[in-house]
């Protein structure tokens, strides 16, 4: 019966120690933005290609 108090308390201070890494991290800001990261990749193409196709006008312009 003493080794379920021991696990008890060991679930409770692992429980504890996770949920203040959670507010840390939401507090330092690690979670603000979730969206620019999975659509960066996209805004790198665009830009690419407006470039080359102000080149294109520019060459076509001479």
């Amino acid at each position: 019966m003493s080794i379920i108090y021991l696990l008890l308390g060991c679930s409770l201070l692992m429980a504890l120690v996770f949920l203040g890494a959670f507010i840390w991290s939401v507090r330092s800001g690690q979670l603000d933005d979730d969206y620019t990261p999975s659509v960066r990749i996209l805004f790198d193409d665009i830009k690419k290609k407006d470039e080359s196709s102000n080149e294109k006008v520019k060459n076509e312009k001479n």
